[in-house]
Protein backbone atom coordinates (compact mmCIF):
# COMPACT_ATOMS: atom_id res chain seq x y z
CA UNK A 1 0.00 0.00 0.00
CA UNK A 2 2.86 2.64 0.81
CA UNK A 3 4.47 1.71 -2.54
CA UNK A 4 1.54 2.27 -4.10
CA UNK A 5 1.23 5.59 -2.69
CA UNK A 6 4.20 6.89 -3.59
CA UNK A 7 3.97 5.54 -6.63
CA UNK A 8 0.88 7.52 -7.33
CA UNK A 9 2.26 10.78 -5.83
CA UNK A 10 5.20 10.33 -8.39
CA UNK A 11 3.28 10.59 -10.98
CA UNK A 12 1.31 12.95 -9.94
CA UNK A 13 4.38 15.22 -9.19
CA UNK A 14 5.49 14.56 -12.92
CA UNK A 15 2.02 15.62 -14.35
CA UNK A 16 2.03 18.67 -12.87
CA UNK A 17 5.72 19.51 -13.70
CA UNK A 18 4.67 18.63 -17.70
CA UNK A 19 2.28 21.08 -17.17
CA UNK A 20 4.39 23.77 -15.85
CA UNK A 21 6.87 22.91 -18.54
CA UNK A 22 4.25 23.19 -21.54
CA UNK A 23 3.07 27.07 -20.28
CA UNK A 24 4.22 29.00 -23.43
CA UNK A 25 7.53 31.34 -22.78
CA UNK A 26 6.92 35.12 -22.94
CA UNK A 27 8.78 37.19 -25.17
CA UNK A 28 10.26 40.02 -23.70
CA UNK A 29 8.51 43.56 -24.91
CA UNK A 30 10.85 45.24 -27.30
CA UNK A 31 11.78 48.91 -26.24
CA UNK A 32 8.92 50.12 -28.09
CA UNK A 33 6.51 48.32 -26.28
CA UNK A 34 7.73 48.97 -23.05
CA UNK A 35 7.59 52.98 -23.77
CA UNK A 36 3.98 52.23 -25.34
CA UNK A 37 2.69 50.02 -22.09
CA UNK A 38 4.61 52.46 -19.33
CA UNK A 39 2.16 55.34 -21.15
CA UNK A 40 -0.98 52.60 -20.39
CA UNK A 41 -0.80 50.91 -23.62
CA UNK A 42 -2.55 47.64 -22.51
CA UNK A 43 -6.23 49.92 -22.40
CA UNK A 44 -6.35 51.14 -25.30
CA UNK A 45 -8.00 48.87 -26.80
CA UNK A 46 -11.23 49.97 -24.35
CA UNK A 47 -10.99 53.62 -26.16
CA UNK A 48 -14.19 55.22 -27.88
CA UNK A 49 -13.73 58.60 -28.07
CA UNK A 50 -10.40 61.13 -27.55
CA UNK A 51 -11.46 64.63 -27.62
CA UNK A 52 -8.30 67.37 -27.35
CA UNK A 53 -7.41 70.49 -28.51
CA UNK A 54 -3.71 71.62 -30.21
CA UNK A 55 -2.63 75.01 -29.21
CA UNK A 56 0.82 76.97 -29.64
CA UNK A 57 1.26 79.77 -27.24
CA UNK A 58 4.38 82.14 -27.91
CA UNK A 59 4.16 85.62 -26.55
CA UNK A 60 0.46 85.21 -26.59
CA UNK A 61 -2.49 81.94 -27.12
CA UNK A 62 -2.35 80.74 -30.61
CA UNK A 63 -4.65 79.85 -33.03
CA UNK A 64 -6.02 76.01 -32.16
CA UNK A 65 -7.68 73.07 -33.75
CA UNK A 66 -10.10 70.99 -31.55
CA UNK A 67 -10.78 67.04 -32.85
CA UNK A 68 -13.46 64.50 -31.90
CA UNK A 69 -11.64 61.01 -32.92
CA UNK A 70 -13.25 57.55 -32.85
CA UNK A 71 -10.11 55.46 -33.16
CA UNK A 72 -12.45 52.62 -34.26
CA UNK A 73 -14.13 54.00 -37.14
CA UNK A 74 -11.80 56.71 -37.83
CA UNK A 75 -14.63 58.95 -37.65
CA UNK A 76 -13.50 62.55 -36.88
CA UNK A 77 -14.62 66.18 -36.42
CA UNK A 78 -12.49 69.00 -36.35
CA UNK A 79 -13.11 72.20 -34.90
CA UNK A 80 -11.52 75.77 -35.67
CA UNK A 81 -12.22 79.62 -35.18
CA UNK A 82 -13.83 79.44 -38.75
CA UNK A 83 -14.51 75.86 -39.53
CA UNK A 84 -16.23 72.62 -38.77
CA UNK A 85 -15.96 69.62 -40.36
CA UNK A 86 -16.53 65.80 -39.71
CA UNK A 87 -15.05 62.91 -41.66
CA UNK A 88 -13.97 59.60 -42.28
CA UNK A 89 -9.96 58.90 -42.84
CA UNK A 90 -10.92 56.14 -45.35
CA UNK A 91 -12.85 58.72 -47.75
CA UNK A 92 -10.87 61.69 -48.11
CA UNK A 93 -11.54 64.84 -50.49
CA UNK A 94 -9.60 67.99 -51.43
CA UNK A 95 -10.67 69.31 -48.44
CA UNK A 96 -10.58 66.70 -45.89
CA UNK A 97 -7.05 65.93 -46.77
CA UNK A 98 -5.81 69.23 -45.82
CA UNK A 99 -7.26 68.59 -42.19
CA UNK A 100 -6.37 64.82 -42.18
CA UNK A 101 -2.43 65.85 -42.38
CA UNK A 102 -3.15 68.53 -39.57
CA UNK A 103 -5.13 65.23 -37.45
CA UNK A 104 -1.78 63.12 -37.85
CA UNK A 105 0.58 65.97 -37.19
CA UNK A 106 -2.02 66.41 -33.64
CA UNK A 107 -2.41 63.27 -33.01
CA UNK A 108 1.55 62.74 -33.26
CA UNK A 109 2.23 65.11 -30.29
CA UNK A 110 -0.44 63.70 -28.22
CA UNK A 111 -0.72 59.78 -29.11
CA UNK A 112 3.47 59.33 -29.45
CA UNK A 113 3.79 56.45 -27.11
CA UNK A 114 1.38 54.18 -28.98
CA UNK A 115 2.36 55.58 -32.70
CA UNK A 116 5.69 53.06 -31.52
CA UNK A 117 4.24 50.38 -32.02
CA UNK A 118 1.17 51.59 -34.19
CA UNK A 119 3.04 52.95 -37.40
CA UNK A 120 4.67 50.50 -40.05
CA UNK A 121 7.84 51.31 -42.23
CA UNK A 122 9.98 52.13 -38.93
CA UNK A 123 12.81 51.49 -37.26
CA UNK A 124 14.12 51.80 -34.13
CA UNK A 125 17.59 52.02 -32.81
CA UNK A 126 19.14 50.25 -30.18
CA UNK A 127 18.93 52.64 -26.78
CA UNK A 128 21.88 54.61 -24.92
CA UNK A 129 22.54 56.75 -22.21
CA UNK A 130 23.03 60.39 -23.23
CA UNK A 131 22.62 64.01 -21.31
CA UNK A 132 19.41 65.47 -22.82
CA UNK A 133 19.23 68.41 -25.09
CA UNK A 134 16.78 70.27 -22.96
CA UNK A 135 16.64 69.44 -19.58
CA UNK A 136 20.63 68.62 -19.73
CA UNK A 137 20.53 65.10 -17.40
CA UNK A 138 20.55 62.22 -18.24
CA UNK A 139 18.20 59.93 -20.34
CA UNK A 140 18.15 56.71 -22.35
CA UNK A 141 17.54 57.56 -26.13
CA UNK A 142 15.94 55.86 -28.95
CA UNK A 143 15.85 57.23 -32.57
CA UNK A 144 12.88 56.47 -34.98
CA UNK A 145 13.59 56.60 -38.30
CA UNK A 146 10.66 56.53 -41.02
CA UNK A 147 10.92 55.10 -44.28
CA UNK A 148 11.58 56.70 -47.18
CA UNK A 149 7.78 55.79 -48.77
CA UNK A 150 4.39 56.95 -47.81
CA UNK A 151 3.33 59.04 -45.24
CA UNK A 152 3.03 62.78 -44.44
CA UNK A 153 6.71 62.62 -43.19
CA UNK A 154 8.75 60.28 -45.50
CA UNK A 155 12.41 60.05 -43.96
CA UNK A 156 12.16 61.91 -40.69
CA UNK A 157 13.83 60.89 -37.93
CA UNK A 158 12.63 61.61 -33.65
CA UNK A 159 15.37 60.72 -31.24
CA UNK A 160 13.08 60.18 -27.99
CA UNK A 161 14.67 60.83 -24.56
CA UNK A 162 13.10 58.69 -22.18
CA UNK A 163 13.44 57.79 -18.41
CA UNK A 164 14.13 54.70 -16.31
CA UNK A 165 10.28 54.01 -15.83
CA UNK A 166 10.09 54.86 -20.16
CA UNK A 167 7.88 57.63 -19.87
CA UNK A 168 8.98 60.16 -22.58
CA UNK A 169 10.46 63.38 -21.21
CA UNK A 170 11.96 64.98 -24.46
CA UNK A 171 12.36 64.68 -27.93
CA UNK A 172 14.69 66.20 -31.45
CA UNK A 173 12.59 66.11 -35.06
CA UNK A 174 15.29 66.02 -37.60
CA UNK A 175 13.48 66.30 -40.94
CA UNK A 176 14.58 63.62 -43.25
CA UNK A 177 16.73 62.49 -40.98
CA UNK A 178 19.45 65.72 -41.09
CA UNK A 179 22.34 65.78 -38.49
CA UNK A 180 20.96 68.94 -36.90
CA UNK A 181 17.60 69.28 -34.90
CA UNK A 182 14.63 70.91 -36.78
CA UNK A 183 12.91 71.25 -33.07
CA UNK A 184 13.89 70.31 -29.32
CA UNK A 185 11.14 70.25 -26.59
CA UNK A 186 10.29 68.39 -23.39
CA UNK A 187 7.06 66.02 -22.72
CA UNK A 188 6.19 67.39 -19.26
CA UNK A 189 2.86 67.97 -17.43
CA UNK A 190 1.75 64.29 -17.76
CA UNK A 191 -1.78 63.29 -16.96
CA UNK A 192 -3.53 59.86 -16.65
CA UNK A 193 -6.98 59.29 -18.12
CA UNK A 194 -7.80 56.26 -16.60
CA UNK A 195 -4.60 54.35 -17.05
CA UNK A 196 -3.40 55.92 -20.14
CA UNK A 197 -0.84 58.95 -19.14
CA UNK A 198 -0.44 61.96 -21.90
CA UNK A 199 1.98 64.91 -21.73
CA UNK A 200 -0.14 67.98 -22.12
CA UNK A 201 2.69 70.33 -22.49
CA UNK A 202 5.88 70.55 -24.41
CA UNK A 203 8.52 73.35 -24.18
CA UNK A 204 11.48 74.27 -25.70
CA UNK A 205 14.54 75.45 -23.89
CA UNK A 206 15.12 79.17 -23.34
CA UNK A 207 12.38 80.03 -25.66
CA UNK A 208 8.46 81.61 -24.97
CA UNK A 209 7.42 78.61 -26.98
CA UNK A 210 4.67 76.35 -25.11
CA UNK A 211 2.59 73.26 -27.00
CA UNK A 212 0.35 72.46 -25.28
CA UNK A 213 -2.72 69.64 -25.75
CA UNK A 214 -5.61 71.12 -24.03
CA UNK A 215 -9.43 69.63 -23.09
CA UNK A 216 -8.41 65.82 -23.07
CA UNK A 217 -11.36 63.73 -22.88
CA UNK A 218 -10.67 59.86 -23.09
CA UNK A 219 -14.15 57.72 -23.59
CA UNK A 220 -13.88 54.24 -22.43
CA UNK A 221 -16.95 51.82 -22.90
CA UNK A 222 -18.97 54.47 -22.14
CA UNK A 223 -17.48 55.64 -19.30
CA UNK A 224 -15.77 59.71 -20.07
CA UNK A 225 -12.26 60.41 -18.47
CA UNK A 226 -10.94 63.97 -18.24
Amino acid sequence: MRALTICLCLILFMSCKNQDSEKPVQPELSIAQKIAHAHGYEHWDKVEQIDFTFRVDRDQPGGFRSWQWQPKTNDITVMTASDTLSFNRSALDSISARYDRAFINDKFWLMIPFQLVWDEGITVSSPVKIISPVQKKQLNKITLLYSDDGGYTPGDAYDLFYNDEYLIEEWIFRRGNQPEPGLACTFESYEDFNGIKLATEHKKDGENWNLKLLGIKVKMNDQVVD
